[in-house]
Parts: structure tokens; C-alpha cells; sequence
């Protein structure tokens, strides 16, 4: 029986060589039980904590040497996904929304507080987000393709690094950390 996966990897906006490619540069990383989802940029491992600190740059090198690309790596381990999933302000009450218009953006560090009072509420409507900590919840009623709330803009605002996944990608992820 395989160990349990402690980890996840989240890349943004890159297929490297498949599943296979991108579980192997993980592997050589120094991760164990790698299995990846989707081939867009999702990987579940076991990992030591030292070795999950580490992923993101080593990662990100081994990738730009493999494909020649620069990949934001950023990485969360299982309590922090599982919290993500819990926490979802628009999963409960008065804002309760359909999970297909939900996605969340996982977030390289936590942006100062006068960067989230920064952002501009009204710049898609009927869009929502709300920022706690490392991540960003939205509700997309539109979709994604339709929205002004970009990670550029994100990126720019509050001056860190983001990757968007959907609500049904956020929990196949928390599955393959059981």
C-alpha cells in the first residue's frame, strides 16, 4: 500500500511532457508517490517538509531546463488544501453558489492588507472574490474566460503570485492527498 500523499504542487499554465514528464522532474526532486492530474499542471506526492519547501524553486528549475520555460511552482501541504475546501465563504449562507462557478487562487505568499484593500470589488461584475491569507475565492458566474479577475491582475495588485483552479479540480486534488 502506497504512503499517503502529504502534498500538492500547483504550476501554472504548463503541460511539461505530460503526466509522466512532470512526475518524473518531481521524482528527481526528491518527492515519492507522485501522481499528477490532469496533465495541467497538478501533482500529489509524499514529500519530507524540507524537501516540500524546496519544490517550488527546484522545480521551477528543472523545468525551465527541461522545456525552457519559466513555471511559477507554488505548494501546499494536505491540512492546507483541506482547509481551502472548508473554508469557502461561497459554499455557505447567503452566498451559497452553484460549485461549477467557483474556483479558488492559490497565492505564492500572503499580500499585505493595504494590497487587498486595494483591489477592486466592482471590476467584474457579477464576479466576487474574497481574499484569506495565502488564497483568493471566486465566484464566476461567467466563467473564467469571461472575467476581468485575471492572475494578471491579481499578480500585479497584490504584488505576488497566483494560479487559479476550479472547485472540481480543488477537490479531486483533496482526494488524491487521502
Amino acid at each position: 500500500m502506497a504512503a499517503r500523499r502529504s502534498h500538492v504542487a500547483l504550476l501554472r499554465a504548463i503541460n511539461v511532457g505530460g503526466r509522466n514528464g512532470l512526475a518524473a522532474l518531481c521524482e528527481a526532486a526528491g518527492c515519492r508517490d507522485v501522481v499528477t492530474y490532469i496533465q495541467s499542471g497538478n501533482v500529489a506526492f509524499s514529500a519530507t517538509s524540507a524537501v516540500a519547501r524546496r519544490l517550488p524553486a527546484a522545480l521551477a528549475r528543472a523545468i525551465h531546463a527541461h522545456a525552457g520555460v519559466d513555471v511559477p511552482v507554488l505548494v501546499r501541504d494536505a491540512a492546507a488544501l483541506a482547509a481551502v475546501a472548508r473554508d469557502n465563504p461561497f459554499l455557505r449562507g447567503a452566498r451559497a453558489a452553484d460549485p461549477a462557478e467557483l474556483h479558488v487562487g492559490f497565492l505564492a505568499e500572503a499580500p499585505a492588507a493595504a494590497r487587498v484593500a486595494a483591489l477592486d470589488a466592482r471590476r467584474s461584475p457579477p464576479d466576487e472574490f474574497v481574499v484569506r491569507g495565502r488564497e483568493v475565492f471566486f465566484r464566476m458566474p461567467n466563467g473564467v474566460g469571461r472575467s476581468k479577475l485575471t492572475v494578471t491582475y491579481f499578480d500585479a495588485k497584490l504584488e505576488t503570485t497566483i494560479t487559479l483552479r476550479n472547485w472540481r479540480t480543488v477537490g479531486a486534488l483533496l482526494e488524491l492527498l487521502k
